[in-house]
């Protein structure tokens, strides 16, 4: 089982390439909450997560964070809490707050980056750093070092 955040979501519909996430994960769980994020509207366009079939979305808001997750917005909260709750096998945020509390908490953790570099050895993009910087230009921060350092990892020059 694998929850997801709202940026991944936002920065992969950026560069079409939400299509990424149920070929990696498959069946993919979604907060109301951050659903209610993608919807709001912003810059990027983000399609209706609901009418995705391989978007789960996740329990009912009934689920209250514990004190240790108040400080991360309301869909960082419900990632983790449900997480929690449910069991997941990864959690995928961007955030670096939410990503050291989920790490703390005992969850796999991964990101946007991290999920481009899945897709690039999946053979599902031709290249990583193409991809990152299609994000970048589209807005979406993503410390170029860490680009950098990613895209020499995976043998991109």
């Amino acid at each position: 089982m694998v929850y997801c955040n709202t940026t991944p979501i936002i920065a992969l519909a950026s560069v079409d390439r939400l299509h990424l996430l149920p070929e990696l994960f498959g069946q993919i769980r979604v907060p109301i909450a951050v659903i209610d994020e993608c919807a709001a509207g912003g810059l990027i366009h983000v399609p209706p997560l609901f009418s995705m079939e391989w978007i789960v979305p996740g329990a009912d808001e009934s689920i209250e964070p514990s004190s240790i997750l108040m400080t991360l917005d309301r869909g960082e909260q419900q990632v983790l809490a449900q997480a929690l709750t449910y069991g997941a096998g990864w959690v995928i945020i961007d955030e670096r707050q939410g990503r050291r509390l989920a790490e703390y908490l005992g969850l796999k953790v991964t990101g946007t980056l991290g999920l481009l570099v899945k897709a690039k050895a999946a053979g599902l993009i031709p290249s990583f750093r193409a991809e990152a910087e299609k994000m970048r230009a589209q807005g979406i921060f993503y410390h170029p070092g860490l680009i950098d350092r990613l895209a020499s990892h995976i043998g991109e020059i």
